[in-house]
């Protein structure tokens, strides 16, 4: 089931319940003008209040839809890197980091899993249910172990993607959070998975700031082999 599309369809219709309710709104105005006009008094009190109440209804109606448009943001991930695995010698691993733009990066990994972490900027709620997405920036690629034993006596890889400088904008929030007063919070999120010889991996960005990492149909399937699933 594709929630998206779940909420996409409500959300529509919502929308759409809110402009006539405004068109409704605007019957009323016009009605309690000529009454006012026509010194009918009660008349336009009473269409007045049918306003007060219609236009309650359509802010109602409108920021339900906004809440759901906000939701449906929420859930739609933004690509960051896809990753490709080829085994060379026991826990030693060639990697092809492929860009959303194309470009694409080599790299030797040590351990049994790869490890990906970004550093997140993640907006206020009436920015986020705007739209608004996360700003990410990459940090650091590293192997890692299944066996913790071995994470402090084996040769580790950390390959290190941070190229900000002195201004960059996750570096001053921290600095001078009153500079950024619509930035909730930075954080580091991180996301890993097993390796296995002709893994194929998708890296992407939810709207919550979560990173998450995805084997595809036959890396699944390697990777339950390799557990003896």
């Amino acid at each position: 089931m594709n929630w998206n599309e779940v909420l996409r369809l409500p959300t529509t219709l919502l929308l759409m319940l809110t402009g006539v309710v405004l068109l409704l709104v605007l019957a009323q105005l016009l009605a309690a003008r000529q009454h006012v006009r026509n010194r009918r008094h009660l008349a336009a009190a009473g269409h007045s209040l049918l306003l007060v109440v219609l236009l309650l209804v359509a802010a109602l109606l409108g920021g339900t839809a906004m809440s759901l448009r906000g939701y449906r943001f929420l859930s739609e991930e933004q690509p960051v890197a896809q990753i490709d695995a080829r085994i060379l010698s026991p826990q030693r691993w060639a990697l092809t980091l492929t860009w959303p733009d194309g470009a694409a990066r080599k790299l030797m990994l040590a351990g049994d899993d790869f490890q990906i972490d970004a550093i997140v900027l993640k907006w206020k709620l009436p920015a986020m249910l705007a739209g608004v997405p996360p700003l990410y920036r990459l940090d650091r690629l590293s192997g890692r172990y299944d066996d913790a034993s071995q994470e402090t006596t084996a040769a580790r890889t950390v390959i290190d993607f941070s190229q900000a400088g002195a201004g960059d904008l996750f570096d001053l929030k921290k600095q001078v959070p009153g500079w950024f007063p619509e930035v909730d919070t930075v954080f580091g999120s991180a996301a890993f998975l097993p390796l296995v010889d002709g893994g194929h991996y998708s890296v992407s960005l939810m709207r919550t700031g979560a990173l998450v990492a995805r084997p595809d149909e036959a890396t699944a399937q390697r990777i339950g082999q390799s557990f003896g699933g």
